[in-house]
């Protein structure tokens, strides 16, 4: 999933006043955080390298160290930590290291292929990106007009309100990621736009990857918040 993973992390922020929010939203979509790293390491080299290349369906790169699932225990292990230290709350460090098992257990629908450990070990999940991409992006649409649904339902029976504005912008976000993965699922802009063969020299797919994601969760952290309080 791209843009599903941070509905989750709007959920559990419901159940804490601190400003919890950018923890959540970031451990949300750790593993794919950490895929961009392992990216630039060398060890998950994600192809195509051009962005204008690039679809879903036939971006190939081996998310063995991020993805896999027995990294996951450590990833897990280490929001945990994070989270207890960070914030002196046990229950946020169990909540964050939730939203990193959520993760991988979404994934297993809808995404990339994962595998237990490396390419040559047994394959968890459905790998949908490469053989359904559109039922995968049909699922993870679903998914986030429901939790949207639950999260809003959940500030309602707590007595916070939002105006149509807010609720349009926040809801907006999820509706341009799920319009954005179609437009890539398989069909390149290249294509799409009939842009002429050239190189860049650089890869350019990560870098691209790395600003919608920040981007994304810069905006949830700043249009989240704005909420009035509960009535006394």
């Amino acid at each position: 999933m791209m843009a599903g993973h941070y509905t989750t992390a709007l959920l559990a922020n419901l159940k804490y006043p601190r400003k919890t929010l950018l923890y959540f939203l970031i451990v949300s979509q750790l593993q794919d955080l950490l895929w961009f790293v392992f990216h630039y390491l060398g060890l998950e080299v994600t192809e195509p390298a051009d962005v204008f290349d690039a679809t879903l369906s036939e971006m190939t790169v081996n998310m063995m160290y991020s993805h896999d699932l027995i990294p996951q225990a450590f990833w897990v292990a280490l929001v945990f930590i994070v989270g207890k230290i960070a914030f002196r709350s046990t229950q946020i460090g169990l909540m964050g290291a939730g939203l990193v098992v959520g993760h991988a257990l979404l994934d297993f629908f809808s995404g990339h292929p994962h595998y237990i450990f490396g390419l040559e070990s047994h394959e968890f999940g459905l790998g949908l990106y490469a053989s359904n991409v559109f039922l995968a992006i049909g699922i993870e649409a679903v998914f986030a007009a429901f939790t949207l649904w639950i999260f809003f339902k959940k500030e309602n029976a707590m007595h916070i309100t939002r105006t149509p504005k807010n609720k349009a912008a926040i809801i907006g976000l999820f509706v341009f990621g799920i319009v954005f993965m179609c437009t890539i699922a398989t069909t390149s802009f290249r294509q799409w736009l009939g842009i002429p063969e050239f190189s860049f020299g650089i890869n350019t797919n990560v870098p691209t990857l790395i600003l919608t994601y920040a981007g994304m969760i810069l905006y949830l952290n700043h249009f989240v918040p704005k909420k009035e309080t509960p009535q006394a």
